[in-house]
């Protein structure tokens, strides 16, 4: 195994302490970075959406970590079990994807990836290339090395067994071929989200039936949506990492206050210590969190497309929103581009006919981006990330992900 020539022992110290929830064995693991040893840091991704967002984000902002000090990013692009399904965390059975749709996911996920991860250093894998070539004789191998017990054990399917939900025998093999992705790749590491805790042990497990060295585990925090809820393409509270600069900025400042710090924290590389005095600036009322916000937004922009770009972005939403008396916090609204200001009005729910969306349209009522609207017909051109304002109260940002 090759060495490294550089050992920073604060940059482990960060690495092994910052948004995580979870190490396994802690000890082995800091010993083994400061022993200069380099490690094969293993993480799955399975692509379930052709979209990356800061949820993701977070995860794949440990594996650049661990690369950054020298060691192996090993990905691995779960076209396989993306078929099987997940189960973490869900409270019923998750649909199973087609190759089609896998495939269309996959379109433009390197391009994604390469905004976070170096990928001349970076090590890819599809795990079909071993799962599907697994015979019935090998999976009824694998599966020996879990009980039934163990696996109903899991948190979410002991809820859903109190609910009478179902539960999938397929599910049940989802551990089982992450595991044995550990094995296909020798891991010496292997990350995810805190979610993922029972999937990364099973790796272990799997390794040891294999008579392999065990890897050891880290998982961190998950990630909020904007609102506050579990972040989710559905609720229409996500970020993606592809988000045009503009729209990205727009969605964080309607960023609940309470997630500021995390979203600092798990988001950006704003150190610790300043985070810690920004925390104790909005409590005893030093700084506005609107002022917290712009910074993190600032931040985060930069990341994806560079100081000058976020910076240009940051003054369009201070010219544009904040110089106006809107509220920074606004609820999202699903709408493509060619939707007219009518059919938006009552996709919104502020009015429920056509003819007293018109009337608002008429009275001059209907706003985009402090721009009275005058044609109700004629289609918005919405690009995302938009202020509407219906009526005097009613403030909806466009989400078009």
């Amino acid at each position: 195994m090759k060495s490294l020539k550089r050992i920073n022992n604060e940059a482990i110290k960060e690495l092994l302490t910052r948004g995580v929830t979870e190490v396994v064995d802690h000890k082995h693991l800091e010993s083994a970075l400061k022993s200069g040893k380099k490690l094969r840091i293993k993480l799955g991704i399975d692509p379930t959406g052709p979209k990356i967002h800061l949820g993701n984000a977070v995860i794949l902002r440990k594996l650049r970590d661990f690369q950054r000090l020298g060691h192996k990013a090993v990905l691995i692009v779960g076209d396989f079990t993306a078929l099987i399904g997940d189960p973490s965390d869900k409270l019923a059975k998750r649909p199973m994807l087609t190759v089609a749709q896998i495939k269309t996911n996959l379109k433009d996920y390197k391009i994604q990836l390469g905004k976070i991860l170096d990928l001349k250093k970076t090590e890819f894998h599809f795990n079909s290339k071993w799962l599907a070539k697994l015979k019935f004789a090998e999976i009824a191998e694998l599966a020996e090395t879990f009980t039934v017990q163990q696996m109903l054990a899991r948190r979410n399917f002991k809820d859903r067994i109190e609910s009478g939900t179902e539960i999938s025998l397929r599910e049940l093999l989802y551990p089982l071929m992450q595991g044995y992705d550990s094995v296909a790749i020798r891991a010496d590491v292997e990350i995810g989200g805190f979610d993922q805790l029972f999937n990364v042990l099973a790796g272990r497990t799997v390794q040891r039936a294999y008579s392999q060295p065990v890897q050891d585990i880290l998982t961190c925090e998950m990630l909020d949506g904007t609102d506050g809820r579990k972040m989710s393409k559905s609720w229409g509270n996500v970020v993606n990492i592809t988000e045009a600069p503009n729209e990205m900025f727009g969605k964080l400042m309607s960023l609940r206050d309470e997630l500021i710090l995390k979203y600092l924290l798990l988001c950006t590389d704003v150190k610790k210590s300043y985070i810690d005095k920004i925390d104790a600036e909005i409590k005893n009322g030093k700084m506005n969190p609107r002022d917290a916000k712009l910074m993190l937004a600032e931040e985060i922009v930069k990341i994806y497309y560079g100081n000058k770009i976020a910076i240009a972005a940051r003054k369009n939403f201070i010219s544009t929103f904040s110089k106006k008396e809107e509220p920074i916090e606004v609820a999202s609204l699903k709408a493509s581009g060619k939707i007219n200001a009518v059919d938006l009005i009552v996709n919104s729910g502020v009015v429920k006919s056509k003819s007293e969306a018109r009337r608002l349209v008429d009275q001059g009522a209907f706003r985009v981006n402090d721009k009275v609207i005058k044609n109700p017909t004629n289609p918005l051109n919405l690009q995302g990330g938009e202020l509407i304002k219906i009526g005097k109260k009613s403030f909806f940002r466009i989400n078009n992900s």
